[in-house]
């Protein structure tokens, strides 16, 4: 590995330990066995270099979710399906309640967004990506082949609950929705929709 992958290895591992605030470019310096001046030269800044850390933790969570036989299409449930929605969200749930859970560092890093304008709009593009890469966890199909129109409405969907499930779950996970009660509601919108 050269200093840049070295770099984003230590950040992503100061990332876990101590979140965005309290991760100093010396501890990545110290995590990493790299010098502060590379830092800067791969990656413009701190922040960047923690930005790229954070997207690539997503990444090998969601990684991971496509390697998993829950999301494989062989899961035995329809893609689509109330099943494959509670299905996904069980196991996305799952990974919200490990002490370790990157999904604490999406508060942090939303809390702080107006703080890091930069950082902000880094993350902001990544978010199309991801909107892109949840959708085939929930309908099947490839992400290559996710149409934009499916990624500015379904993803963006899918997203928005992604987003208020990590606040809820960080912010008090005694009373915060499980997949069965998101199937259920979703289940009695598609009912009342049905019937108007």
């Amino acid at each position: 590995m050269g200093h840049r992958e070295d770099l984003l290895e230590g950040a992503k591992r100061c990332l876990l330990a101590k979140g965005f605030v309290r991760t100093t470019a010396r501890d990545i310096v110290k995590e990493s066995g790299a010098n502060l001046a590379s830092i800067g030269y791969h990656y413009g800044s701190k922040d960047k270099l923690l930005a790229e850390a954070y997207i690539a933790l997503v990444g090998e969570v969601s990684d991971d979710w496509e390697l998993s036989d829950a999301f494989g299409a062989d899961a035995g449930t329809v893609p689509g399906s109330l099943e494959r929605f509670r299905e996904v969200w069980s196991n996305i749930i799952r990974t919200m309640r490990e002490p370790d859970s990157i999904w604490h560092l999406s508060v942090e890093i939303i809390a702080m967004g107006d703080q890091l304008p930069e950082v902000r709009d880094h993350l902001a593009r990544a978010q199309r990506e991801a909107a892109r890469g949840i959708i085939p966890l929930f309908m099947g199909g490839r992400e290559e082949d996710v149409a934009e129109e499916d990624v500015d409405s379904i993803g963006q969907l899918y997203n928005t609950l992604m987003t208020g499930l990590i606040a809820q779950w960080t912010f008090d996970p005694k009373t915060a929705p499980g997949a069965e009660q998101l199937t259920e509601g979703l289940r009695r919108v598609i009912e009342g929709v049905s019937r108007s």
